[in-house]
């Protein structure tokens, strides 16, 4: 089964922290997004193992887009 991690508001990526493959837990931080000049650390809603990464560094994203898979 997949999880998708979606974005919570517009911003932009500015760092990726876990890479495809890698084992996530669940609220563990797996990027930072800069909205409003803030940086806002996106955890993971659940644990698994990161399947894709959808964005990289520098994207800009919208509310809802999907960033990262998990499996």
């Amino acid at each position: 089964m997949t999880k998708e991690i979606l974005a919570p508001m517009p911003g932009t990526i500015i760092n990726i922290l876990v890479n495809v493959g890698d084992e996530v837990l669940e609220y563990q931080e797996v990027l930072i997004l800069e909205a409003m000049k803030m940086e806002n650390a996106i955890p993971s809603p659940e644990g698994g193992v990161v399947k894709e990464i959808k964005v990289k560094v520098d994207d800009k994203v919208s509310t809802n887009q999907v960033l990262m898979v998990l499996e």
